[in-house]
């Protein structure tokens, strides 16, 4: 009787731990359609876009809040040991990243409220675009390595991040050009220049949730680690 009491509060325990899995994943697919709504908005000046992903942004806080909450419960119910442990750990660090993620795609929707059709800044917007696909491309690979709980997933993705570090140098050089030609245009190329600034802080943002995989897989804090050093572990 006693081993059937067991197994039940380990079953419970092992759908607890996945349903707080979906959830991270249904708050992630939430952020990385405010962040191509952001691009979307920024690219094509749609206001009425960057309006929707300004004000929605409430959901993303609260799916936050709601995981966090659920993963203390967890923690103080079933005082959980080792990779189960670690999983929790991850889940709240992936939140807590996925919050900032959305904050910044928000900041981008801000700064496309800001800025009128620009032909002159037409050149600047596809390269935002380029780099806004990148970034949403290792957000949404970073999910997946998180969903699989892949380490080699995770690293590949992270090794992404030197594209956007140069495609956000370029950017910040043709932009200070630009301003440099003509200092009447530096306001409207401030709002671009952010905006690809948000870009790629959300690229090193998903950078963190590939290490939170790696950390969950292997048990190892790989945070202000060389990507050399990565790969060799892995």
């Amino acid at each position: 009787m006693a081993g059937e009491k067991g197994s039940h509060i380990s079953q419970q325990f092992d759908a607890e731990l996945q349903d707080v899995k979906h959830q991270v994943l249904a708050m992630g697919g939430l952020v990385e359609q405010q962040l191509a709504d952001a691009i979307s908005a920024l690219v094509e000046s749609d206001s009425e876009k960057a309006e929707r992903v300004v004000t929605t942004d409430y959901k993303v806080n609260a799916m936050e809040v709601d995981i966090d909450e659920e993963c203390t419960q967890i923690i103080a119910r079933r005082q959980p040991a080792a990779s189960d442990l670690r999983l929790i750990m991850s889940v709240i660090k992936t939140i807590t990243d996925l919050e900032r993620i959305g904050d910044e795609a928000e900041r981008v929707a801000r700064q496309a409220l800001h800025i009128s059709d620009d032909k002159d800044l037409s050149r600047q917007y596809v390269e935002i675009e380029n780099i806004g696909n990148l970034v949403r491309q290792m957000l949404n690979k970073a999910l997946d390595a998180f969903a699989r709980t892949d380490a080699e997933a995770a690293l590949a993705v992270a090794k992404e991040d030197r594209k956007v570090d140069i495609q956000y140098e370029a950017i910040t050089r043709q932009l200070i050009t630009f301003m440099m030609e003509d200092p009447r245009s530096i306001p409207r190329a401030l709002n671009v220049l952010w905006s690809a600034r948000a870009l790629e802080r959300i690229g090193d943002r998903a950078v963190n949730i590939c290490e939170y995989v790696i950390y969950l897989v292997q048990g190892k804090d790989v945070r202000h680690t060389s990507l050399e050093d990565l790969e060799k572990g892995i």
